[in-house]
C-alpha cells in the first residue's frame, strides 16, 4: 500500500504540472499581445512528443535508473518554465522556454508509466487507479490556478507549474529504485520509432486505422490551443476552471469505457469519439455568436468521450493487434503519431487559421470564432466519414487468428 500510494502522488504531480500551465498560457499571452503566437505555445509539446520515444529508448531507458532520470528532467523543466514569465518581452524567448520545458517534460510521462509498472503486480487492476490520480492532478491544479487563484491571464500559472516541476523533481529521488528496462539491449531507431513494429501489423483496416488517427489530430488541435481564448471572449471569468469540466468528464467516461466497448466494440467506439469531437466543434460553433453558454459547457463536457472512446480505445486496439513481443514499439508509434506528428501540424494549421479568422477580443470575436470553428468541424466530419467507410475491426490477437485459420 505504501508504494502505491507513492507512485499516486507521483502521478498526481506529474500531470498537476501541465494542467497547472496549459489551460491558461494562451489568455496569458493574449493579454501580453501575443496572440498570433500562441500557436507556437502549443507546438513545442508535439515537437518534445516526437523526440521523447528517442531520448526514452536511446538514453534514459538504456544508461540511467529511471528516478533518476526523472528527477534531473523535471527539476531542469521546472526551472525552464519557472523563468519563462520572465522574458516575455521577447516571443521567441519565452516561446523558446516552453520547449525546452516540454523537450524536458514529455518523455517524464513515459518515465512515470514505465515506473509504476515496474513496482505493482497486475498492470490491469493496479495501474488504472494509480493513473486516476493524474486526471485529479489535472483537475486540480485547473481548479487552483483559474478557480481560486482566477490567475488566468497572469504569469502564477506558470510559477505554480514550475515550482511544481521541482518538486517533482526532488521527490522522484525519493522514488523505489527502479534499474533501466533496457540495460545492455542494442536498440535501432527503426524499433524505438516503431516502423519495424508498424510493418508486422500492415492491413487494410489497420493502415486506415493509422492515417485516421494521423488526420484527426489536425482539427483536434483546435481545441487544446484555442478553447480557452474562446470562453475568455464568450464571458467566462475562468475559462481554465470551464474547461477542468472536461477533464472531470474524461474521469467520468474512463470508468463507463468498458460498458460501452462491450457492445460497440473497437470500431463504433472509435467512431463514437470522433463523432464527439465533431459535435463538439459544432456546438462551438453554433453556440458562439450569442455566447450560448449551455452549448460551450456542452462542447468542453464531450472532452470525455472526445478522448477516452478515441485515444484509449486506439491504445486499445494496437494492444489486441499487437503480439507481446512489439507492443511498446506499436504504442510507442501511435503516440508518436498522435499526439507528435498529427498535433503538430494541428497547432500550425488552426494557428494560421486563428490570425487569418479571429482579429478582434471579447464580445466583438464571437461571430469570428463561428467561423474559425466551423473549420475543425468540417476537417473532423471527413475523416469520420472516411473511418467509417473503410475500417473493419480485424483486432484478433496473432494466436486467435492463427486458431481462426487453422
Amino acid at each position: 500500500m505504501g508504494t502505491k500510494f507513492r507512485l499516486s502522488i507521483m502521478m498526481f504531480l506529474e500531470f498537476f504540472i501541465w494542467g497547472a500551465w496549459y489551460v491558461t498560457v494562451a489568455n496569458y499571452m493574449g493579454q501580453l499581445g501575443m496572440s498570433k503566437y500562441v500557436y507556437w505555445a502549443f507546438t513545442v509539446g508535439p515537437i518534445g512528443a516526437i523526440v521523447s520515444p528517442f531520448f526514452l529508448g536511446m538514453v534514459a531507458d538504456r544508461f540511467f535508473p529511471t528516478e533518476r532520470v526523472l528527477g534531473v528532467m523535471h527539476m531542469l523543466g521546472g526551472i525552464a518554465m519557472f523563468c519563462a514569465p520572465f522574458v516575455v518581452s521577447s516571443p521567441v524567448a519565452f516561446i523558446g522556454m516552453l520547449l525546452l520545458h516540454m523537450l524536458c517534460y514529455q518523455p517524464t510521462i513515459g518515465l512515470v508509466n514505465t515506473l509504476a509498472f515496474h513496482h505493482i503486480r497486475s498492470q490491469e487492476k493496479e495501474f488504472p487507479l494509480i493513473r486516476a490520480f493524474g486526471t485529479i492532478g489535472w483537475i486540480v491544479a485547473g481548479v487552483l490556478v483559474s478557480g481560486l487563484l482566477a490567475a488566468d491571464t497572469t504569469a502564477i500559472p506558470l510559477h505554480i507549474a514550475g515550482a511544481a516541476g521541482v518538486l517533482m523533481g526532488l521527490y522522484s529521488f525519493t522514488l523505489p529504485h527502479t534499474p533501466p528496462p533496457a540495460a545492455g539491449r542494442k536498440t535501432s531507431f527503426r524499433e524505438i520509432a516503431g516502423i519495424d513494429a508498424i510493418s508486422r501489423l500492415s492491413s487494410r483496416s489497420f493502415n486506415i486505422f493509422i492515417l485516421s488517427s494521423l488526420l484527426i489530430c489536425i482539427p483536434l488541435a483546435a481545441y487544446y490551443s484555442y478553447a480557452q481564448m474562446f470562453v475568455a471572449h464568450a464571458g467566462f471569468a475562468k475559462p481554465g476552471f470551464s474547461l477542468s469540466f472536461g477533464q472531470m468528464s474524461e474521469a467520468v467516461f474512463i470508468v463507463l469505457l468498458p460498458f460501452f466497448f462491450r457492445f460497440l466494440k473497437v470500431k463504433w467506439t472509435l467512431f463514437v469519439g470522433m463523432l464527439a469531437w465533431v459535435l463538439r466543434y459544432v456546438l462551438f460553433a453554433l453556440g458562439a455568436p450569442d455566447a450560448v453558454v449551455w452549448m460551450i459547457y456542452g462542447g468542453i463536457l464531450l472532452h470525455g468521450i472526445c478522448y477516452d472512446f478515441f485515444f484509449v480505445t486506439g491504445q486499445i486496439y494496437v494492444d489486441k493487434k499487437a503480439s507481446a513481443d512489439i507492443r511498446g514499439q506499436a504504442q510507442g508509434f501511435i503516440v508518436l503519431v498522435t499526439y507528435g506528428v498529427g498535433m503538430l501540424i494541428g497547432a500550425q494549421v488552426t494557428g494560421w487559421i486563428f490570425n487569418a479568422t479571429v482579429t478582434e477580443t471579447g464580445a466583438a470575436a464571437l461571430p469570428q470564432w463561428q467561423s474559425f470553428w466551423w473549420i475543425p468541424a468540417g476537417f473532423a466530419a471527413a475523416v469520420l466519414v472516411l473511418f467509417g467507410l473503410l475500417f473493419r475491426d480485424d483486432s484478433g490477437s496473432p494466436a486467435q487468428k492463427k486458431g481462426a485459420r487453422s
